[in-house]
C-alpha cells in the first residue's frame, strides 16, 4: 500500500519549472510571453488535453465569479483554463509541492494571481471551510486513492448544495491486468483504478446526485493517434508536451497507457453530478 509520500514522490522530478522554461524558449518565448494555449500541452496534465477540459466544464454550468475548485489541480492549466473562460476564481489543491510552486510560478508570469489560488494538501482532508466552493472538479485523481467514499465526502463538505462536481478519471472497464508504470503510478501499490458503478456508488453515498455519465475510450485512442502522428511528422515530441511532466521514462508510461486503453481494460471516464442539500 502507497503512502501521499510515496504518490507525491512519482509525479516530483525536481526540475520541472527548468524543463518547462527550456521548452518554451526553444520555441522562442518565456514564461511571462507564453499564453494559456501555448502552456497547454504540458499544464493539462490527462487525456485529451485542453479538449476534455472543455467537454467537462461544459456541463459545470460556471458562470462569471462562481468559486470553483480543482481538486488534484497539478501545476495550475484547468484552474487557468476555467479562470480565464468563465471569469471566475480558482482554487487549486494538490498533493505534490512541486506541483503547486510550479502553477503559482506561471500564474504570476501570466498575470493570473490575484484570480488563483493553490494549496499543497491531501483531498481527503482539505483546509477549506464547509460549502465553501460552487463548483469543483477533478481531472485525473481518483486513480491514486483508494478511498473513493472519503474523497467524495470531503468534496461533498466544500461544495455548496446544489453546487456541480465533474470528475473526470481513468476507470476500469474490464478486471484484466496493464502493464506499469503508468502516467499515475509507477508500480500497483498506488494505483486504485475504479469502474464506472463504483464512482456512481461512493458519490451517491456522499449524497451527489448523477446527471450525466460517459465513458471515452475512443475519444482517447483518437487523442493518442493524433500525438503520434504528430511526434512523426515533427521529428519527435513538441519542446512543450506532457513528456516534461512524465520525466525520461515518459515513452514508457503512456505506452502502458495506450495499451489498455486500446485493450479496452481502461478508459478515461467523465461524471457530472450536483450536490444534495
Amino acid at each position: 500500500m502507497s503512502t501521499a509520500a510515496d504518490v507525491a514522490s512519482h509525479y516530483s522530478n525536481g526540475g520541472l519549472q527548468a524543463a518547462i522554461e527550456s521548452g518554451l524558449a526553444a520555441l522562442g518565448k518565456t514564461l511571462s510571453s507564453a499564453s494559456i494555449a501555448d502552456l497547454a500541452p504540458v499544464d493539462e496534465f490527462h487525456t485529451g488535453g485542453r479538449g476534455a477540459t472543455v467537454d467537462i466544464c461544459e456541463q459545470l454550468d460556471v458562470q462569471p465569479g462562481s468559486a470553483v475548485l480543482d481538486v488534484g489541480c497539478g501545476i495550475g492549466g484547468t484552474a487557468r483554463f476555467i479562470s480565464s473562460t468563465f471569469g471566475c476564481e480558482v482554487t487549486g489543491i494538490d498533493l505534490t509541492a512541486e506541483y503547486v510552486e510550479v502553477a503559482r510560478s506561471i500564474s504570476e508570469a501570466t498575470h493570473m494571481a490575484d484570480q488563483l489560488t493553490f494549496e499543497t494538501g491531501n483531498a481527503l482532508d482539505m483546509p477549506f471551510v464547509d460549502s465553501a466552493f460552487d463548483i469543483a472538479t477533478q481531472l485525473h485523481v481518483g486513480m491514486n486513492i483508494d478511498d473513493k467514499a472519503a474523497l467524495f465526502a470531503e468534496v461533498y463538505r466544500v461544495v455548496r448544495p446544489g453546487g456541480r462536481f465533474g470528475v473526470y478519471d481513468i476507470m476500469r472497464l474490464t478486471d484484466g491486468s496493464h502493464a506499469f508504470p503508468v502516467p499515475w503510478a509507477s508500480d500497483e501499490t498506488m494505483s486504485f483504478v475504479a469502474s464506472l458503478s463504483d464512482y456512481e456508488a461512493a458519490l451517491k453515498s456522499a449524497g451527489f446526485r448523477i446527471l450525466a455519465s460517459r465513458e471515452r475510450g475512443q475519444f482517447a485512442r483518437d487523442f493518442f493517434a493524433a500525438l503520434k502522428q504528430h511526434a512523426a511528422q515533427t521529428d519527435g515530441p513538441s519542446p512543450i508536451g506532457l513528456h516534461l511532466i512524465l520525466g525520461n521514462d515518459a515513452p514508457t508510461k503512456i505506452a502502458n497507457m495506450v495499451a489498455a486503453v486500446t485493450a479496452g481494460t481502461l478508459a478515461p471516464t467523465e461524471i457530472v453530478c450536483e450536490r444534495l442539500a
